[in-house]
């Protein structure tokens, strides 16, 4: 099977937005189903899915909440495998990732679909489309994603654009073949998945950013239709993987401050306190501005003092590492001890400046991350 070449200029875009299928109802193995075999269970013709906390349970014919796995007469298909409906090159400082080899390039890919129902949605003209909809006529399978990260020289593939656990079975065969090529993976994750897909997933899985959505219940299932607890539990198990296992999952996380909703001070203090107390203060957290987008378009964009008050915060409760995203601010990573200028960064490309491998030129403290 042979993959879209790389469109030309500077930008390197490969974009495939899918196209709307003349029939949905076709052959299933021409439209792409892959038979789901891990991580649900069955009871007659039903079939409980368990990638993520939702754990629908799905009757013939009924799709999840994603909108990508399905009941077909019983037995239970994933919609998107091996149909991206987005694949780009970007930098990897996009996803974002600024202790994770800074300045390269990543291979990203997305599918349509998401387990979430968030009201501002940057990205919902794909994660709230239904597969069905929206399945195309070109398929990629594991081996062509592969092909096309080797052909442009391309060392990482990132998992992302919307929520990757939806389309699990596709995500993990790529990094299976991707480990087996030296290519490193990178999942960006809202976090909302069940503990056993998700240990069965980290030893392939090389640095992950995972979007902290805010830190009460009310505001997940107000926003977001879903549950705080669960993504906590994401990021614990994340960690006891660090410390269980020699291949360790570089982590960040990413926090979108929402005016009127998740900006109250003292839960975003709450979360700092927990994010120190349970994953350690070296984990970077990147505060991001919020743009009226989808349901959310009443809602203004995120004051700048509120992000400043935000990594003020942050900083006090001691988390060595807090950027400040979508507003064009100073976001480079400085020295914890000596305050010294380690990376620095403009619109999305990072410079190396003050590093001596790990460690600070300056005062020789090593920088937490991965360079090299």
């Amino acid at each position: 099977m042979s993959c879209a070449v790389l469109c030309p200029g500077s930008s390197q875009i490969i974009n495939f937005i899918t196209k709307m299928a003349v029939s949905f109802f076709m052959d299933m193995k021409n439209q792409g189903f892959h038979e789901i075999r891990k991580h649900f269970k069955q009871t007659d013709s039903k079939v409980q899915c368990n990638i993520c906390p939702h754990n629908c349970i799905l009757a013939p014919g009924a799709t999840g909440i994603c909108r990508t796995r399905k009941n077909i007469d019983g037995k239970f298909y994933s919609l998107v495998y091996g149909r991206p409906c987005s694949i780009n090159i970007d930098p990897i400082e996009k996803k974002p990732l600024y202790h994770y080899f800074p300045g390269e390039r990543i291979l990203s890919l997305g599918t349509v679909g998401c387990n979430l129902l968030c009201k501002g949605c940057q990205n919902y003209d794909i994660s709230q489309a239904s597969a069905e909809s929206a399945l195309g006529p070109v398929f990629h399978n594991p081996e062509d994603v592969i092909d096309l990260a080797l052909e442009n020289d391309i060392k990482m593939i990132a998992y992302t654009y919307n929520e990757p656990t939806i389309f699990f079975e596709y995500m993990i065969d790529i990094a299976k073949l991707a480990r087996s090529k030296g290519i490193k993976n990178v999942m960006v994750s809202n976090g909302y998945i069940n503990k056993e897909p998700l240990i069965e997933l980290l030893p392939f899985i090389d640095a992950a950013n995972i979007d902290l959505k805010g830190f009460s219940e009310k505001f997940y299932k107000d926003y977001a239709k879903a549950g705080l607890a669960a993504v906590l539990n994401t990021l614990e198990t994340i960690a006891e993987h660090n410390k269980k296992s020699k291949h360790k999952v570089w982590l960040e996380i990413t926090n979108l401050v929402i005016p009127g909703l998740n900006d109250e001070l003292s839960d975003i203090r709450k979360m700092c306190n927990w994010i120190k107390k349970n994953l350690g203060e070296n984990v970077p957290l990147h505060f991001s501005r919020f743009f009226p987008y989808y349901k959310a378009e009443d809602i203004d964009a995120t004051p700048e003092p509120i992000l400043i008050s935000a990594k003020e915060i942050a900083k006090k409760a001691g988390l060595n590492y807090v950027y400040i995203g979508n507003v064009g601010m100073n976001e480079d990573t400085y020295c914890k001890k000596c305050n010294s200028l380690l990376i620095e960064r403009s619109h999305y490309t990072a410079n190396i400046i003050g590093l001596d491998g790990k460690k600070c030129k300056k005062c020789k403290t090593v920088l937490e991350g991965v360079f090299e």
